[in-house]
C-alpha cells in the first residue's frame, strides 16, 4: 500500500509540474479540483493583495458542500494564515474545511474540500504550492513586460500612422525620442508570426541590424509585426537575404514579406509591397519572398494623371467642417486612404468606432459625389490619393488643363503600356486555366466572392483557390487586404480603353 501511495504521490508531482508548464495557473487549479473533489484558487492573505480580486484565480467541482463554501471559507482561512503568522493552515467549517498553503506575493493556494477529505490532500498541495508559486510569477513578469510592450507601442503605432499619412517631420521628431532613428531609404519587412513571437522578432531585427531597424507591432493584423531596416546598395539578391533567412529559420510557423528599396516618404508604398511579398511567401518552401520587379501605378500615370487627381480631391482637400468637432479633410482623407487598403479593419488602424468610420465615408462619398460601395470608384480613388501624397496642402485649388476623368489618364500610352505589363502573366504559360475569366468575374462583381462564383458557375471555395493561385502568379495580394485589386481594375480598364480607342500621347 505504502509503494501504491509514493507512486501515485510521484505521478501527481509530475503531472502537477507537466501542468503549470503547459497550461499555467489556471490549468493547474482545475485540475487540482478536479483531482480532489472540491474548490481550489488563489487568497489574499494582506492587505496588499487584497487590492486585487479576493480569488485571482479558482475552480470547483459542481454539486457538493466545498463548492457551495467555496471563496467564503477560503478567504476566512487567508484571514487566519495571516493572523498567525504560518505557512500553512487549516480551518473547518461545518461540513467541508479549507486547506491553505503560502504563496509569495500575499498570497496563498487554497482547497475548501468535503470533510472527510482526501488524506493524501495536504501533500498534494503543499507540492501544487512551489509549482504554483513559480508559474504564478512568471505570469506576473510577462504580464508585465506585456504592459510594458503596450506603452511602447502606442507611440510607435503614431509614428507609423504618420509616415502612411505622408507626415514625415513629426514622424522623425517622435521616433528620435523613442530610438532608433528611421531609416532613409529602407527596406519594410512585415513578419506574420504568433503574437508572443513579436518580441523575438523585433530581437533579431535589431541584432542583425546593429540595432538600427525600427520596428514596431502592425495596429491591424494582430499576427504582423514591421521592420524598417536600413536598405544596403541597389540590387542584391532577394533569395538571400540574412535578415529573412535569420526570422523564418528561428521558427517554423513564420513568414516574411519585405519590400523594395525605397525612400522613407515612400513609406505607404514599402507596405504595400511588403504585404504583397507576404502573400507570395506563404507558398514558397523559403517563407520569404521579396517584392518581385515590376511596373509601378504610381510612377506610370504621374505625367498624365497627377493634375487630374488634384483636380478629383479637390472638393476633399478644400472641405471645411461645419464644426470645430467634426473631422476636417485632413482627417477625411486619412479615413479614405485607410478604408481602402484595410477595410472595415480599418478601425483598428485609426482607432475609431465602426460607427465613426461608416460616417466620416459617407462624408467622403457626398463631398467626391461617389459611390465608395463599388470598386470602379474605390480603384479611382486609391489612384487620386496615391497621385497626391502630399494632401490638402498639395492642392490648393483645382489646376488648370487637368484630364476630365480617369479614362483620359488611363487611355495614355504609358498607362497602357503599364497596363499590359501589369496583366501579362495571367496569359503566360504558368497561368491556371481560367485565370483572365476568374479575375474579370471578380472584378466585374466589385471584387465579392459569392457573386463571381456564381458567374463562373463554380462554388465560392473553388473560386478562392483560382484566386489563391492568381495571386502567386501576379506576386499580389488579392484576398487580404491591402489587395491589389483596385491596380487590377485599373489595368483591366486601360486595356479595355487600348484596345477599343487607341491609346494617346
Amino acid at each position: 500500500m505504502s509503494a501504491d501511495r509514493s507512486r501515485s504521490r510521484a505521478e501527481d508531482v509530475l503531472k502537477v509540474h507537466r501542468l503549470a508548464h503547459s497550461g499555467g495557473s489556471a490549468a493547474l487549479l482545475e485540475w487540482l479540483s478536479a483531482r480532489l473533489g472540491g474548490w481550489t484558487g488563489v487568497v489574499a492573505t494582506d492587505a496588499a493583495a487584497e487590492t486585487e480580486a479576493e480569488t485571482e484565480a479558482g475552480a470547483e467541482a459542481e454539486g457538493d458542500a466545498a463548492a457551495a463554501a467555496g471563496p467564503g471559507l477560503a478567504v476566512r482561512g487567508a484571514a487566519e494564515l495571516r493572523a498567525r503568522g504560518v505557512r500553512s493552515a487549516v480551518l473547518h467549517g461545518e461540513r467541508s474545511a479549507a486547506l491553505l498553503f503560502a504563496l509569495d506575493g500575499g498570497r496563498a493556494l487554497a482547497a475548501v474540500l468535503d470533510l472527510p477529505h482526501d488524506p493524501g490532500a495536504p501533500a498534494l498541495l503543499a507540492d501544487a504550492a512551489a509549482a504554483l508559486a513559480l508559474v504564478l510569477r512568471a505570469e506576473e513578469a510577462e504580464r508585465r513586460e506585456e504592459r510594458a510592450e503596450l506603452a511602447e507601442s502606442r507611440p510607435r503605432e503614431a509614428v507609423l500612422h504618420l509616415l502612411m499619412s505622408g507626415r514625415l517631420s513629426t514622424a522623425h521628431q517622435i521616433a528620435e525620442a523613442l530610438s532608433p532613428s528611421l531609416p532613409d531609404p529602407l527596406r519594410m519587412y512585415v513578419v506574420e508570426c504568433r503574437a508572443g513571437q513579436r518580441s523575438e522578432v523585433a530581437r533579431i531585427c535589431g541584432e542583425l541590424t546593429g540595432g538600427r531597424a525600427w520596428t514596431v507591432r502592425c495596429p491591424v493584423y494582430v499576427r504582423h509585426l514591421i521592420a524598417l531596416v536600413p536598405a544596403g546598395p541597389a540590387g542584391g539578391c532577394a533569395e538571400h537575404d540574412p535578415l529573412a533567412q535569420a526570422l523564418v529559420g528561428a521558427a517554423r510557423d513564420r513568414t516574411v514579406g519585405v519590400s523594395g528599396r525605397l525612400l522613407l516618404r515612400e513609406a505607404p508604398a514599402a507596405y504595400t509591397q511588403a504585404f504583397h511579398a507576404l502573400a507570395v511567401a506563404r507558398g514558397r518552401a523559403g517563407r520569404h519572398a521579396r517584392f518581385g520587379p515590376g511596373p509601378e501605378l504610381e510612377l506610370a500615370a504621374h505625367a498624365a494623371g497627377t493634375r487630374w487627381a488634384k483636380a478629383r480631391l479637390a472638393p476633399l482637400h478644400g472641405y471645411e467642417p461645419r464644426r470645430p468637432q467634426d473631422p476636417g479633410a485632413q482627417e477625411l482623407r486619412a479615413t479614405a486612404h485607410a478604408w481602402l487598403n484595410f477595410g472595415p479593419h480599418a478601425t483598428r488602424l485609426l482607432k475609431v468606432h465602426r460607427n465613426t468610420l461608416a460616417g466620416r465615408l459617407r462624408l467622403v462619398e457626398s463631398v467626391l459625389g461617389t459611390d465608395l460601395a463599388r470598386l470602379p470608384a474605390q480603384a479611382e480613388l486609391s489612384l487620386a490619393l496615391r497621385l497626391t501624397p502630399g494632401g490638402p496642402g498639395a492642392a490648393p485649388g483645382v489646376p488648370a488643363g487637368a484630364p476630365a476623368d480617369l479614362d483620359a489618364v488611363l487611355r495614355h500610352r504609358d498607362l497602357a503600356v503599364w497596363a499590359r505589363a501589369h496583366l501579362a502573366p495571367l496569359g503566360g504559360p504558368d497561368a491556371p486555366p481560367g485565370a483572365r475569366e476568374t479575375v474579370r468575374a471578380w472584378l466585374r462583381h466589385d471584387a465579392h466572392l459569392v457573386p463571381a462564383a456564381a458567374a463562373l458557375g463554380i462554388s465560392v471555395p473553388g473560386t478562392r483557390k483560382r484566386l489563391a493561385r492568381i495571386e502567386e502568379l501576379l506576386e499580389r495580394s488579392l484576398l487580404r487586404s491591402p489587395s491589389a485589386r483596385h491596380d487590377l481594375w485599373l489595368a483591366h480598364r486601360a486595356e479595355e480603353l487600348a484596345g477599343f480607342a487607341g491609346s494617346e500621347a
